[in-house]
């Protein structure tokens, strides 16, 4: 049962240390609230089939090269084929195949497709029955993004998303994290960042006076941020 729907009688869940002291919280969205149903794995793979050639880069070559387009580029359709085409020049190709391939990956992918991830709502739950409010900050265009907080309601129940390198410098900037705060009304010290990127979430986080925790097991652990398993790990 939902904070939203819980009898007045029922101990809403107690928040876990840093969140439980936090007078507001940020998110990161992707693969920390939500993630893809279909991995970005499996799309590239089948846009490279759509095209018909055999792969010409791994899926983690485009994630490596995500945040260097994304300041650049206003939606995501056009950040993939430009990413794409600087992928396949890389190695020898020409570019044109590359953006051939993004439009076959914009075919494939449905920014809706996605669900929560393992104990997010409840954590979200939680924080709406204790009143806490919370924002998301999250990297990417906007138009993707914005799908992908619609799908779920996050764009229904936080105060605000901030797409960073759109409407703020991307993280780890701290204009981006700024931003964040400024829609909740809240310093720095007496907020807390939850996301899973040791260097774009908790060492950003970090820098600008948040307390960080690192969701799952991408290292490094930057020095002072706490690292938990699951959202699920912020409730007691």
């Amino acid at each position: 049962m939902s904070a939203r729907t819980m009898p007045e009688d029922a101990d809403p869940p107690r928040l876990a240390p840093p969140l439980a002291g936090a007078a507001a919280v940020t998110f990161d969205l992707d693969e920390t609230l939500v993630a893809y149903r279909r991995s970005p794995g499996e799309v590239l793979s089948a846009a490279f089939d759509a095209v018909g050639v055999d792969p010409v880069f791994p899926v983690e070559a485009y994630a490596d090269r995500f945040e260097e387009f994304n300041d650049r580029t206003d939606s995501m359709a056009e950040l993939r084929a430009a990413c794409f085409a600087a992928l396949c020049e890389d190695r020898g190709r020409d570019p044109e195949l590359g953006r051939s391939v993004a439009r076959a990956f914009a075919d494939e992918r449905d920014h809706a497709n996605v669900a929560w991830r393992p104990g997010a709502r409840g954590l979200l739950d939680a924080l709406d029955a204790h009143g806490t409010p919370y924002a998301v900050v999250t990297n990417g265009p906007p138009d993707a993004q914005a799908a992908k907080s619609r799908a779920v309601g996050v764009d229904d129940r936080a105060a605000e998303v901030v797409f960073a390198g759109h409407d703020a410098p991307a993280k780890p900037d701290p204009a981006a994290f700024e931003a964040g705060l400024s829609a909740l009304g809240v310093v720095a010290g007496d907020s807390v960042h939850v996301g899973d990127s040791p260097e774009s979430d908790a060492a950003g986080a970090l820098a600008v006076g948040m307390e960080a925790v690192l969701v799952g097991d991408r290292e490094p652990t930057p020095a002072g941020a706490v690292r938990v398993p699951s959202m699920a790990a912020l409730l007691r």
